[in-house]
């Protein structure tokens, strides 16, 4: 006797009693039962089904010899095994069979097994639940059992499916043995391919799945492991399909080793009644009960074991049900005790359904008595699958499309208190959603009441991302640090994201944070250097052209066109302040203006340079005698070569302008972590072309003024334009490939710096050894002096 599943056989009686003292239930009609076990053989199974469809005391099924009895429904049987070998015979006769323990999805074919219920949810949504729960506390590295039966084989095919899915792995399978030669030697080397299965693997879950069967073995190998001194410390996961039911000779085998296990049980709720029930039984007078009394003497042995002498042997039956550890019996009622207290329910509300049919009732004889008409029991069918109502304790009783109660699993944590006493908590709910409550629950001390953890590899942190390892599950991974400007803001994380175009990874990478803005501000230090620098070449500039104006009537000023000079030097002061206009955030009008003032003030000043040569070619041919170049040194020539030079730069500025302009424009991705805010110039092509032009500009110069130098002259100004042209072609070569070479602002600060030098190399070239003669040497600034050569 299993004194645990006694508790299933009172859910049943409480149930009918119930029913039968239920004036709108059933009036006038006194349901009936018989018990009948199988012993967990299949052919007993059989021999059993069949005695229930024949007369009490005779095996005679097809024939109808009593008329004081009518089977209407079977319920059972509590494994799944047990309810197909029911099935395969009262199938035939249509007799509805409602299970309060069959998990086995096969039998929701209705196909197959058209006219069985059953009163537990199906075992696909127990599924889900597991690894929901292995997913909500992070375990990815666990252990299976399960029995060596079909329900085992099927089981954890399709948890390995869902195991996959979700990246959880299985480090062993162990397989107990429904059946065994009960020999010490057999039971001791099951026992060792256990315990290496355990060692072998650091995993600290193991999800269990079977019977009373497959827990008897199961705490006959932890006794052994306790004996030898080698405990087995884990957090068991165990299915619904297990009762914890564990009972030996001596008394019942130790539950410690489960403390703190979570468990998955048909949801219950608390029936009223049934503890009064219970309350009401009396060994000494059992009405019938003939486990009742088997119970409590069970029950006064195992009590006597635990250190309890009851010297009065009529103690009190409240008294043990207070003190009997829940491993042995619990006062509260399971998932199967409710399971079947709920098909007794609805058997009877279809009963009712037809005996309230007018059409099937009959008057017997005088009296206003009514008696359920004899019908077959397939008429029952179609009241069970439309059946709804609440039963005592709330909960809605119906079937769905496959004939199974919807109701969802309960998520219990089993505690075991330090006498061994046994108790339930409800932790979660397994419904349409799942839910836990992590501080309701109790670990195993192993654990010191911190959260276990049960992976292969401990968890890649943020910055990082897992990287799999050949030949080693998907669970054993290695940790490998994102790639520059990627993050990854979860643990474990398969992959790394990249951040949007406006942000940028933190220097963890484990964050995405907004770019700064990036340009040449007038407050940065390479702006406020350039800004100086402009504005002290200007006013350098312009000191020399007031320098010049006043002095405009020496000879070392008129000697080589000083209408030219002065363009020259205007020219230059724009060339230096046109380079404010690259600085600060970049606009519409400045990324519109700066490029193209720039291109053509600078060719402006190189044709004011290349005018300046020319002039000292042709004065030196014109005071040959007879020479005939006199009549060229006129102003309009040179400010025909200053205007022409001057209108090819215009042209090529104004197709760029009109075509395809420049516009201010954001670049996200030259810096990982800056947003530049740039000029976009349109058609580059434009801006290289108009960038050549004055260069073409620039090397003309530099070779007429390089073939002239050595003219003979007081003060040849030839060899000075030619080394002032010199250093401008040399500084915008190398600007090119520095450009090109830089983003940004040093970008923007290359070619200030260029606009800069190259202005400076002619300042300081052409006009430093005049204004040292004019303001030092005013001796050496006479005609006699000039034209001495």
């Amino acid at each position: 006797m299993l004194p645990k599943n006694y508790q299933h056989i009172l859910a049943f009686v409480f149930a009918v009693h119930e029913i039968n003292a239920n004036p709108n239930l059933l009036p006038n009609i006194t349901l009936g039962f018989r018990i009948t076990d199988n012993y967990y053989l299949g052919r007993t199974t059989y021999a059993t089904t069949l005695q229930l469809l024949s007369e009490r005391g005779r095996w005679a099924p097809n024939y109808k010899c009593d008329t004081q009895e009518k089977l209407w429904a079977i319920i059972g049987g509590l494994s799944s095994e047990t309810s197909i070998q029911m099935s395969n015979i009262i199938g035939i006769y249509k007799v509805p069979q409602l299970s309060y323990g069959s998990f086995d999805p096969a039998l929701s074919d209705k196909t197959q097994f058209p006219f069985f219920y059953r009163m537990v949810p199906n075992e696909d949504s127990q599924y889900k639940g597991i690894i929901q729960l292995l997913l909500h506390f992070k375990w990815k590295w666990i252990g299976l059992v399960a029995p060596n039966d079909d329900g085992g084989e099927t089981f954890v095919q399709t948890l390995m499916v869902l195991l996959t899915e979700n990246d959880i792995c299985a480090a062993f399978t162990q397989w107990i043995p429904v059946t065994y030669t009960s020999t010490e030697k057999s039971i001791l080397m099951h026992m060792e391919k256990i315990n290496s299965s355990f060692s072998e693997s650091k995993i600290n879950v193991v999800v269990v799945n079977g019977g009373t069967q497959t827990l008897i073995l199961l705490s006959v190998w932890l006794d052994y492991q306790s004996e030898t001194g080698s405990l087995i410390w884990k957090v068991w996961v165990v299915t619904a399909q297990w009762a914890f039911t564990a009972v030996n000779s001596r008394g019942y085998w130790s539950l410690r080793p489960f403390h703190g296990a979570l468990s998955f049980t048909i949801h219950v709720n608390e029936v009223p009644g049934f503890w009064d029930f219970l309350q009401s039984l009396d060994p000494q007078h059992p009405n019938g009960d003939i486990f009742l009394q088997d119970f409590y003497k069970y029950a006064i042995r195992n009590l006597r074991y635990s250190g309890l002498d009851f010297l009065d042997v009529n103690i009190i039956w409240t008294k043990i049900m207070d003190l009997l550890p829940g491993a042995m019996f619990e006062v509260s009622m399971t998932g199967q005790s409710y399971s079947t207290y709920n098909a007794v329910h609805v058997v009877a509300r279809a009963l009712d359904e037809i005996y309230s049919s007018r059409p099937n009732k009959r008057k017997l004889g005088k009296r206003d008595q009514w008696k359920l008409k004899d019908i077959p029991q397939w008429q029952l069918h179609h009241l069970l699958r439309t059946i709804r109502f609440n039963n005592s304790a709330g909960d809605e009783i119906s079937f769905n499309e496959h004939q199974e109660w919807v109701a969802g699993y309960d998520l219990v944590n089993c505690i075991v208190l330090p006498n061994e006493s046994f108790t339930r908590v409800k932790v979660g709910r397994m419904g349409q959603t799942f839910s836990i409550k992590d501080d309701v629950i109790t670990w195993n001390n192993w654990f010191n009441q911190t959260q276990p953890r049960s992976v292969c590899s401990e968890s890649c942190l943020f910055g990082y991302r897992k990287t799999k390892k050949e030949g080693v599950p998907v669970c054993c991974y290695q940790c490998t640090q994102c790639p520059e400007g990627m993050i990854s803001n979860q643990t474990d994380a398969g992959h790394c994201d990249k951040c949007s175009g406006d942000k940028h990874a933190n220097q963890n990478q484990d964050n995405c944070i907004p770019k700064t803005i990036h340009f040449l501000s007038i407050d940065d230090t390479m702006g406020i250097v350039s800004v100086f620098s402009s504005l002290c070449l200007s006013v350098i500039t312009s000191m020399i052209l007031v320098t010049f104006v006043k002095y405009r009537d020496t000879p070392i000023v008129k000697a080589n066109n000083r209408d030219i000079t002065y363009l020259l030097l205007l020219s230059l002061l724009l060339s230096f302040l046109c380079s404010l206009l690259f600085m600060g955030q970049p606009n519409k009008v400045t990324c519109l203006l700066r490029q193209s003032t720039f291109l053509l003030v600078f060719s402006i000043a190189v044709s004011s340079v290349l005018a300046k040569t020319i002039t000292v070619i042709l004065a030196f041919e014109a005071t040959k005698p007879g020479s005939q170049m006199r009549k060229w040194l006129r102003k309009r020539v040179t400010n025909s070569i200053v205007l022409f030079c001057s209108l090819g730069q215009l042209g090529i500025c104004a197709v760029w302008l009109a075509t395809n302009r420049p516009f201010p424009e954001l670049d996200m991705y030259s810096q990982s972590r800056e947003i530049i805010i740039q000029c976009n110039e349109g058609s580059i092509t434009m801006f290289y072309c108009a960038l050549s032009y004055m260069g073409f500009l620039a090397l003309v110069s530099f070779l007429v003024a390089f073939l002239s130098r050595n003219l003979p002259d007081t003060f040849n100004e030839a060899k000075f334009i030619s080394f002032s042209m010199l250093v401008f072609c040399s500084v915008w070569v190398f600007f090119i490939p520095t450009y090109l070479s830089t983003k940004g602002k040093y970008m923007v600060a290359v070619e200030i710096f260029s606009i800069l030098a190259s202005g400076a190399g002619l300042l300081s070239c052409i006009f430093s050894p005049k204004c040292y003669i004019i303001i030092l040497k005013p001796s050496l600034n006479s005609k006699r002096h000039v034209i001495s050569k």
